[in-house]
């Protein structure tokens, strides 16, 4: 059997990763040293254990009917959000608000000057639609305004989908 070697939570740490809005990287650090948890090899599932294996259909393409989206942990992953967004009714910030976000037409929110690409893109925010969007904001509907760079865990987006779920009913 395969063995991986699992790396430590600081090395993990001192990966690049992606801010709330700025689309800046975190300045990459060296490693600090092993530590003996960390060197020792450890098992890990193979990859076709892995929840988002397991979630992918054949195919694989993920979708949000893939996961069950708990929105008491979306309303966590929303945190990095609220710098721009709120749900109240007829409250803009940087980003429009979210009152009724799902089922509601992009670019329709009375008083915000969104971009042409978002005016215009046709788009219903559906679960399914918002789940493809928030992985990638700007390859989804190229010419947005919209900074934040995405949310690139599935099931952290599935959570957070849910809880824009729950928040406009």
């Amino acid at each position: 059997m395969k063995r991986n070697f699992l790396m430590g939570a600081a090395a993990l740490a001192a990966l690049a990763t992606l801010s709330a809005c700025g689309g800046k990287k975190e300045e990459e650090t060296a490693a600090p040293a092993a530590t003996e948890e960390a060197a020792a090899p450890a098992e890990t599932p193979a990859a076709a254990d892995t929840p988002a294996a397991a979630a992918a259909p054949a195919g694989g393409a993920v979708t949000y009917a893939s996961f069950t989206g708990d929105a008491a942990a979306g309303e966590k992953v929303f945190a990095a959000c609220r710098t721009c967004h709120v749900f109240d009714e007829g409250v803009n910030r940087v980003g429009p608000s979210l009152h009724k976000v799902v089922g509601r037409k992009s670019g329709s929110v009375p008083g915000f000057n969104y971009s042409d690409a978002n005016k215009n893109s046709g788009v219903t925010w559906t679960p399914d639609v918002l789940f493809d969007y928030l992985k990638d904001p700007k390859g989804f509907m190229p010419g947005t305004k919209m900074a934040f760079p995405g949310v690139k865990d599935d099931q952290k987006r599935a959570d957070l989908v849910a809880y824009l779920e729950a928040q406009s009913k």
